[in-house]
C-alpha cells in the first residue's frame, strides 16, 4: 500500500514538473511540493496553472523524459526514509487481541519507539513489544513488570516485587484480575518478568517464562482516546 502511494505521488510529481517546465513555472519546486503533499499538492497546481498565461514553452522529448521522472529519485529517497525509521527509530503495529485491555484494545494501532532502550533499560510499568521467547517470529504487547534480580510473587492474582506489593489498580480493573498465585522466582540477569494488563486472559510470563532484554523491540506509545 505505501509503495502504491508513493507511486502515484511520483507519477504526479513527474505529470507536475512537465507542465510548469512548459508554463514557465519552477519544475523543481512545484515537483517536490506535488511528491510530498500528493493529490492535495496536485489540486493546488491545478489553481494555479488555471491562473498562469496560455502560452507554453515547448519541450524536447528528452527534457519531457526527464521530467516525468522527476518524482523518481524522491520515491527511492522516501522509501530508504521509511526503512530506516522503521527498523532504527519508530514502528507501526497492530494489538490483536484482549491481552492489554483497557490500555490497548484488540485492533489498537499504536508506535513502538525503537530508540527508547537504545540508551537506557526498561522500566517497570513501561508496555513494551518483544518477540515472544517460544516463537520469536511473532511479537507480543505487555506491561514490564520486574526487571533482573527481581523477587516476583503472585498470590490470589497481587503482585508483589521484592515483597512489596503492586499498586496496579490504575490499570488493572477488578474484573480483569486473575486469582492465580505463582511464585516467588528471582527474574535471571539479562531477562524481564511481563503480564498483561488483562490478567485472566493474557499468555504472558506466568505461564512461558521470562523475556530476554534483547528480545525487547521497543517501548509502546499508546493511542489517545
Amino acid at each position: 500500500m505505501r509503495f502504491v502511494v508513493l507511486l502515484i505521488s511520483a507519477m504526479l510529481a513527474g505529470w507536475v514538473a512537465i507542465d510548469a517546465a512548459s508554463r514557465g513555472r519552477s519544475w523543481y519546486a512545484w515537483s517536490r511540493v506535488v511528491f510530498f503533499t500528493s493529490v492535495i499538492g496536485a489540486a493546488v497546481w491545478f489553481i494555479v496553472r488555471r491562473r498562469s498565461p496560455d502560452d507554453t514553452v515547448p519541450l524536447s522529448s528528452r527534457r519531457r523524459v526527464m521530467l516525468g521522472l522527476a518524482g523518481v529519485p524522491l520515491m527511492v529517497f522516501a522509501g530508504l526514509l521509511f526503512m530506516v525509521t522503521t527498523t532504527f527509530v519508530l514502528q507501526g503495529a497492530r494489538v490483536e487481541g484482549h491481552a492489554m485491555a483497557p490500555a490497548l484494545e484488540d485492533q489498537d494501532r499504536v508506535l513502538v519507539n525503537k530508540l527508547a532502550y537504545r540508551f537506557g533499560n526498561p522500566q517497570p510499568g513501561d508496555i513494551v513489544m518483544f518477540y515472544y521467547p517460544l516463537k520469536p517470529e511473532k511479537s507480543f504487547v505487555k506491561r514490564l513488570i520486574a526487571a533482573e534480580g527481581d523477587s516476583v510473587r503472585i498470590l490470589d492474582g497481587r503482585v508483589s516485587v521484592n515483597d512489596v506489593a503492586l499498586n496496579d489498580d490504575a490499570y488493572v480493573p477488578a474484573n480483569y484480575r486473575s486469582q492465580d498465585s505463582w511464585g516467588p522466582q528471582v527474574v535471571p540477569e539479562g531477562y524481564y518478568f511481563v503480564m498483561g494488563d488483562h490478567r485472566n486472559n493474557s499468555s504472558d510470563s506466568r505461564h512461558w517464562g521470562f523475556v530476554p532484554r534483547k528480545y525487547i523491540i521497543g517501548k509502546v506509545i499508546a493511542p489517545s482516546r
